[in-house]
């Protein structure tokens, strides 16, 4: 295993998934980048975890007025085995407040991947909080 074309191969996939995510047209297509046992920890709500509970999430998400998330990772570390790997980067949802304006927060993030049985990388966690305040 080359690590460096693994890391620019998992990089490239992450940031096909935050364009799909933030396009937010396909649920199936944005839930194929999960494993079937992923988990979402965001700030303050309970875990999401399965591809069914995923399904729900992003359905009920997509249906928040003006939502929209998209991310950029920056660094990937591949386990030795090449069988795991973890990136790190930022990510920012927007959605309507009352008033109907945007209200925008930024985050920071972590996700886990894990390369499954048919050599694809999918995201086994994805965990984020809130970024510093300005």
């Amino acid at each position: 295993m080359n690590r460096d074309s693994e890391a620019k191969k998992l990089l490239e996939r992450d940031a096909e998934w935050a364009k799909i995510a933030s396009a937010g047209q396909d649920v199936e297509v944005i839930l194929s980048y999960w494993t079937d046992d992923a988990m979402v920890v965001q700030p303050g709500l309970p875990v999401v975890k399965g591809k069914q509970a995923l399904r729900s999430y992003v359905e009920e998400s997509l249906k928040i007025p003006g939502f929209q998330i998209t991310w950029s990772s920056t660094d990937v570390s591949i386990s030795p085995d090449g069988k795991l790997a973890y990136l790190t980067g930022t990510n920012s949802v927007t959605m309507d407040g009352p008033d109907g304006s945007p209200i925008k927060s930024q985050g920071r993030v972590v996700t886990i991947w894990r390369k499954d049985d048919d050599g694809e990388w999918r995201c086994a966690v994805d965990i984020w909080n809130d970024g510093p305040t300005a």
